[in-house]
């Protein structure tokens, strides 16, 4: 299930990243990498907050759609 797909307030643990080299190695560097338990703490206009190694990451709808949980 993509994480775009999650409700606010759940946590939960990322099972892949889809996508190009680029994007896998983009969202791998802000912590969205297998296995790690992330949290979405708010949506605004289609995008997401999310929680993510004590920190508060901001991704665009269609990456979040990338991100399976």
């Amino acid at each position: 299930m993509p994480l775009s797909q999650i409700e606010i307030g759940k946590r939960c643990r990322i099972k892949g990243v889809t996508g190009d080299d680029a994007v896998r190695h983009r969202l791998g560097a802000l912590g969205f990498v297998e296995g790690m338990e992330v949290e979405i703490v708010a949506e605004v206009g289609g995008n997401f907050v999310v929680g993510v190694l004590g920190s508060r990451v901001a991704v665009d709808g269609a990456l979040a759609k990338r991100i399976l949980v």
